[in-house]
């Protein structure tokens, strides 16, 4: 006896003691036989002890639900209720007294339980329980007693049932699974946000938790407002059934609502007021074996049909014909230039002698071109630039090992304690493969992966054909175009690749914890093409790969600093934007002096004397107006992004981080081609067709992403609410296709920062301009 009740866990010791006490002293012990779906009104005190009777014919192949209905009147004194079963007891007091934040405590005088039905190895059998009632109060007190069948405890496949619960009434349902189904869906809905509410799926055994204190103890279990879905696999239930248990929390802080109620006073009872709640619940069929199949086909046949594409585009491109009708002289393309830019004559250019060795006098002509930026030795530059790859494929490795170890000990956590409410997942679109919780979310990273792969194999065919050409010392590589160091698209490649891996590691669990994971290589991706923009035309001073990753690594510290501190924290945000701002200015000075000013004690006297002789003394112009214009523009989007900011403080931080670097790349990328076309430059038909293609990709994409299917910044609970049905193949949902979209999108993006100046291949560096 003493043991089972401690296995029933409602108020278990308290409750036998109680028991046996009333026993030993009772002086009167009534026992009546009493019947199904009549309500018996009867007082108790310590004096006497009534025991019901109820007897029940059970079917093997039936199952019935047995519902206890308790109703009396709040009292100093409960009233207690112990159900003794042939395999299981369990116990109650009314009014019931369940625990909130803080020790609140909320009392419940009607109380209704289901009974936990053991199973039966016969076809049919007659089974006894016993209702005992007692008290230890010496006034009487009265209560109404019913004891009903629940006649749709079993629930049917695709059939809805609605039903009302509380915390004090909770319910549950048994789901039997059917023949050739392995895998079901179950969802709970509500009209309602309010009162939270729990759903759980237990194994077919005796207690059932069902009450907001220990509902979490066993079984797979998540917070809910309108809407609540779990997968459930035949294999982790050995008696092909489980429990759908729904539970109404006492409090709504778990699911983002209000505390409603702060006593002064530790011992003061609080009335919770009506928090009865309807929902529904319906269980369906998942997909089967064959959905997965043709969800993973249809991944790997879009991305390795790029590989086929790229086949034929670099078929048609080296074909004779093609070769033949797109060659240019170096004469006519060099003239075309130079009429294109008639206002710039030969008298603007420094003919002194050191310009060769004084860099200051080169890079502060009023116009530069390629050949001023592109001195120094091709070799020392190459190995300068691969570092970029050998550093990014480093810290590649420092980085995802320790994450892949992290999600793995996440995803073991959520399968050991059934805590759904640690993984913000798409529940409605979550597919289960082995430990992993939403397959189809990880499966969608492939893109990023294979498409990364894919542009490393054409930078290195470029890289092949580029090397080959110095060999034979052909006047276009040595003399002509933008000059081609391929370190940094090889970097550019390994983060769209790493960005894929690490995508899929954050879809493991994905919640505001592991977010970095998600965005770090973006922030990669975004820095690297704007290097990459820069480098263009100004190979010889662009930053070196230890400077620019240190940057980027202090971007990531201030994204980890603002999901951890920066929601709310005006001190927070108040000193970013200061650093945003301060940032902006420095680096677009960097940029409009070329590198050739210093940051030291003089600088305010220098800024000082500038603003007297081109201000006040003679209102003059800036002396490079294009870059003026852009680095406005930036100081303008960078500014307001900063007030922004600091305005409106968004709890999305990693995401108002990556917005920025984003509107910079932007930003940046309009100005170089507008300034290119400026210069007389042309886009060549194939890049148009790839940044005509991006920009397309980009917009449906975008879309996707806006979606927004869950979101960290809010409770599990409220995460859920936004959660919807897969919309492709059964298999993939929203986000799933914002993976697809933005892996082709940044391919896309790469190759047109690979050929967007291809039509500068034979024209000689002293003719193409910087900007």
């Amino acid at each position: 006896m003493f043991l089972l009740l401690v296995i029933a866990g409602s108020g278990t010791l308290a409750s036998l003691l109680f028991e046996h006490g009333a026993v030993g002293e009772t002086k009167n012990v009534v026992q009546k036989d009493a019947e199904f779906d009549v309500t018996y009104n009867d007082t108790v005190t310590s004096e006497n002890q009534t025991i019901y009777a109820f007897n029940h014919t059970v079917s093997r192949n039936k199952t019935e639900g047995v519902r206890v209905s308790v109703l009396s009147q709040l009292s100093e004194s409960p009233i207690l209720f112990v159900v003794r079963q042939k395999q299981a007891v369990l116990s109650f007091q009314v009014p019931l007294i369940l625990r909130g934040l803080y020790q609140r405590k909320y009392p419940y005088n009607h109380v209704a339980r289901t009974l936990c039905q053991p199973p039966t190895r016969a076809a049919s059998e007659t089974q006894y329980f016993f209702v005992d009632v007692s008290t230890l109060s010496t006034q009487g007190t009265n209560y109404q007693l019913r004891v009903s069948r629940v006649e749709s405890f079993t629930l049917q496949t695709n059939k809805k049932f609605t039903f009302t619960a509380s915390p004090s009434q909770p319910q549950y349902f048994k789901y039997v699974f059917p023949d050739g189904v392995d895998t079901v869906i179950v969802k709970v809905n509500s009209d309602m946000n309010f009162p939270c509410s729990v759903m759980s799926i237990q194994d077919i055994q005796c207690p059932v938790y069902d009450l907001d204190n220990n509902v979490a103890f066993i079984g797979m279990y998540q917070t809910m407002t309108k809407k609540g879905a779990i997968t459930v696999q035949r294999k982790d239930f050995p008696s092909n059934s489980f429990y759908v248990v729904v539970v109404v929390k006492t409090e709504d802080e778990a699911c983002g609502g209000p505390l409603r109620f702060y006593p002064l006073r530790p011992d003061e009872l609080i009335d919770a007021g009506n928090r009865s709640k309807v929902l529904d619940v319906m269980v369906s069929p998942a997909i089967n074996s064959e959905v997965y199949v043709m969800g993973m086909l249809f991944c790997l046949g879009i991305f390795l049909s790029f590989y086929l594409l790229t086949l034929l585009v670099a078929y048609l491109l080296f074909c004779p014909l093609s070769t033949f009708s797109s060659e240019r002289s170096l004469d006519s393309v060099g003239r075309s230039r130079q009429e294109s830019l008639s206002s710039v004559e030969e008298d603007d250019y420094d003919t002194l002698d050191d310009i060769d060795s004084d860099k200051n006098i080169v890079r502060t002509k009023k116009y530069l071109c390629v050949s001023d930026l592109a001195r120094k030795d091709k070799r020392v530059l190459s190995k300068k630039y691969q570092i970029y790859f050998w550093n990014i494929a480093t810290i590649a490795v420092f980085y995802a090992l320790p994450v892949i170890q992290l999600v793995i000990t996440y995803q073991t956590v959520v399968n050991v304690t059934g805590n759904q409410d640690i993984c913000y997942y798409n529940f409605l679109c979550a597919h289960p493969l082995g430990a992993l919780s939403a397959f189809n979310n990880i499966l969608s990273n492939l893109g990023y992966v294979l498409l990364g792969l894919l542009f490393l194999l054409i930078v290195l065919k470029r890289d092949i054909v580029h090397n080959r050409a110095l060999v034979r010392n052909s006047l276009n590589a040595l003399e002509c175009g933008i000059p081609k160091h391929f370190g940094l698209f090889y970097a550019m490649g390994t983060a769209l690749m790493m960005e894929g891996l690490l995508s899929a590691c954050y879809h493991v669990c994905p919640n505001y914890t592991n977010f970095q994971f998600d965005t770090s290589f973006m922030y990669m991706i975004a820095g690297l093409c704007m290097l990459k923009l820069y480098q263009k035309r100004h190979p010889d001073i662009n930053a070196s790969a230890y400077t620019a990753y240190a940057c980027l690594a202090m971007v990531i510290f201030f994204s980890v600093l603002g999901v951890v501190f920066g929601k709310g924290n005006a001190a927070f945000w108040i000193v970013f934007s200061v650093i945003h701002i301060l940032a902006t200015l420095l680096l677009s000075i960097q940029l409009y002096y070329m590198g050739r000013w210093r940051l030291d004690s003089g600088i305010l006297r220098r800024m000082v004397y500038i603003v007297y002789t081109d201000c006040i003394r003679q209102c003059s112009g800036p002396m490079y107006i294009d870059r003026m214009v852009l680095l406005v523009m930036g100081n303008i989007v960078n500014w307001s992004l900063a007030a922004y900011g600091l305005i409106e403080r968004p709890n999305d931080f990693a995401s108002y981080l990556l917005a920025i670097a984003i509107c910079n790349l932007l930003l940046y990328f309009a100005f170089y081609i507008i300034m290119k076309l400026r210069s007389g430059e042309r886009i060549q038909c194939l890049a148009l067709v790839y940044i005509l293609f991006t920009a397309v990709v980009w917009g449906f994409a975008l879309y996707f992403f806006f979606q927004g299917l869950s979101t960290w910044q809010k409770t599990p609970a409220e995460s859920r609410e936004h959660n919807r049905d897969c919309i492709l193949l059964s298999f993939f949902d929203d986000h799933d296709i914002w993976h697809f979209l933005s892996s082709i999108a940044m391919f896309g993006s790469f190759l047109v920062l690979l050929t967007m100046d291809d039509d500068l291949d034979t024209v000689q560096r002293d003719k193409i301009y910087v900007f």
